[in-house]
């Protein structure tokens, strides 16, 4: 194939490829425009279902309802994530479909959890932490064994490999804090045993300073400062991206998200009063009847009936 039939690529060339099983093929024979060209279309066609499928799920078990609804509604830092997961599925598209491939969208679906989770290690060795934080064997006799500061030993290690940085100070320590308050620990103390916690942690870990630069100073030093997103594939490559055009019904959308929110809570136990006014307050909060107690007696009646 020309060079300039690569240029035109669209997503429905890209399907043709593969279902041919050339895609992979294709991809690695590509370069420059043509390059760029194959993998927007390629994300296009992911886009969605990464979406509905994978960082929908994500953001409803984070508690973010809003950024569950549609991608143009997620903020900064769940849309770096969503941009990582792009980036990792795209990849693995370009490198892997190389076999006959009837439905693309489906072949994405069912390699949504290893493409991200091999998207996720790479970046955390390409920053020079561990793939997989645990604590090594020094380390927890440093710790004395306790269980406390050995889980925070692996947050502090999951921490320095991630993209998060705090609004605040080097650590996320509210993030922390509140996690334990979530676990029964006192709301006015858990944030100054976080403190403490980390310093002890930090004070172990530099018994071996080697160590210490390797796994936590450099990784940490190697996090983005906070600003505003970009999409990775930028206009003058030629697309505009996805993530950038509203929804067709985004108020579907925004109902199928309120609805799973509402049952996994309710399922989990929590009272059903309080779980529909703080889901429906929060997915339609631009909606003047949100705040309405009468909306919410008919979102628990229509509950009930169902």
């Amino acid at each position: 194939m020309a060079e300039n039939d690569f240029v035109r690529t669209v997503p429905e060339h890209v399907r043709q490829l593969a279902s041919r099983g050339e895609l992979a093929d294709h991809a690695a024979a590509a370069h420059g425009d043509a390059r760029r060209s194959l993998r927007a279309s390629v994300f296009e066609i992911a886009q969605p279902v990464v979406f509905r499928s994978l960082t929908r799920k994500l953001e409803l078990n984070r508690g973010h309802y809003r950024c569950a609804t549609a991608v143009q509604q997620l903020d900064d830092p769940c849309l770096d994530r969503f941009h990582d997961d792009m980036e990792a599925v795209v990849d693995d598209v370009l490198r892997n479909a190389r076999i006959p491939i009837t439905s693309l969208e489906g072949w994405i679906r069912r390699r949504l959890v290893p493409a991200t989770v091999d998207g996720y290690r790479r970046r955390r060795s390409e920053r020079g932490a561990l793939q997989r934080p645990r604590v090594p064997r020094w380390l927890a006799t440093e710790l004395g064994g306790d269980p406390v500061l050995l889980a925070l030993a692996v947050d502090i290690l999951d921490f320095v490999g991630t993209d998060s940085v705090p609004s605040a100070g080097i650590w996320p320590v509210d993030h922390w804090a509140e996690s334990r308050v979530t676990r029964g620990a006192p709301p006015s103390t858990a944030r100054r045993a976080v403190e403490r916690e980390i310093a002890l942690v930090l004070s172990a870990m530099r018994r071996r300073p080697r160590w210490y630069e390797d796994y936590v100073e450099r990784p940490l030093g190697r996090k983005r400062p906070p600003s505003v997103p970009v999409p990775r594939f930028a206009p003058e490559e030629g697309i505009e991206p996805a993530f950038r055009q509203e929804e067709p019904d985004a108020r579907l959308e925004r109902a199928v998200v309120a609805v799973a929110a509402i049952e996994g809570r309710i399922a989990r136990g929590e009272p059903p009063e309080a779980v529909v006014a703080d889901v429906v307050s929060a997915v339609f909060d631009d909606e003047p009847w949100s705040a309405d107690p009468a909306a919410v007696d008919r979102i628990l009646a229509a509950l009930v009936a169902s």
